[in-house]
């Protein structure tokens, strides 16, 4: 990887941390599809997954009193399950059409939860729960994004935003390192191959970002940030979507 391109690199996670802090998801949404572009299907969404295990565990405990731990346990449990199957998947695919599938899923994703907000539909119970977090991990796992799923579920449940955007953060360090051990050990060699002074960047840039976020969540309003995350990732995602039809068409 050239100097520039992982500076290009640095600033998605930058903006990656931002949005996570602020709105409680948005990390793996607004980076995966470029990580995906610069970096390939399988190191991209594997670096992902390392990012958004750290930021979410830097934010674990300036949200804790925040955080719904009966919710969590019924989102985690099914997203182990849906872990595993993804994780074997996306090692499996090849590169071009696993491109394809993280900016589908991605559009989709977005899509449907765009849906959602409009919809005058309650879920209840713990069915929705669990499918929720099975679907998330699935994504999580296969796309490095496991936010759409839950995110429509706390959209039909009426979660409110505050304990949604806590509780989440926790559930985004467990479905993060249970990709990246059942990843790395059908194939260590999707790690992405950095220096070590690029992963000390990376987490500096991961700290800056959510400093920052917190400082700007201040003045921002929850549904100015999420119309951010959500135009940045469609454009993330269709740039993804393009690319992988294009390298099959080769």
């Amino acid at each position: 990887m050239t100097t520039g391109i992982f500076f290009i690199v640095l600033f998605s996670i930058l903006l990656g941390a931002v949005a996570q802090r602020i709105a409680g998801l948005g990390f793996a949404l607004l980076i995966a599809p470029f990580m995906v572009i610069i970096l390939g299907p399988h190191e991209g969404v594997i670096l992902v997954n390392i990012c958004g295990v750290v930021s979410s565990a830097l934010i674990v405990g300036r949200v804790w009193k925040d955080i719904d731990w009966s919710m969590f346990r019924w989102l985690v449990v099914p997203s182990i399950f849906g872990s595993v199957p993804g994780s074997v998947a996306a090692v499996m695919l090849p590169s071009a059409p696993l491109s394809v599938t993280v900016g589908a899923v991605v559009l989709v994703a977005l899509s449907v939860s765009l849906v959602l907000q409009r919809s005058s539909v309650v879920v209840k119970g713990n069915t929705p729960k669990a499918v929720a977090g099975f679907a998330a991990g699935l994504t999580n796992s296969m796309a490095g994004v496991g936010g759409p799923a839950v995110s429509a579920y706390a959209l039909l449940s009426r979660w409110p935003q505050r304990e949604f955007a806590a509780t989440l953060q926790p559930f985004f360090v467990v479905i993060g390192l249970m990709t990246l051990i059942v990843k790395l050990s059908l194939d260590p060699t999707d790690a992405p191959a950095l220096q070590w002074w690029m992963w000390s960047a990376i987490g500096v840039v991961i700290v800056l970002g959510i400093f920052t976020g917190e400082k700007l969540g201040r003045f921002i309003k929850d549904d100015h940030a999420r119309f951010f995350v959500i135009v940045i990732a469609f454009l993330g995602a269709g740039a993804a979507l393009v690319k992988g039809l294009m390298d099959l068409m080769v």
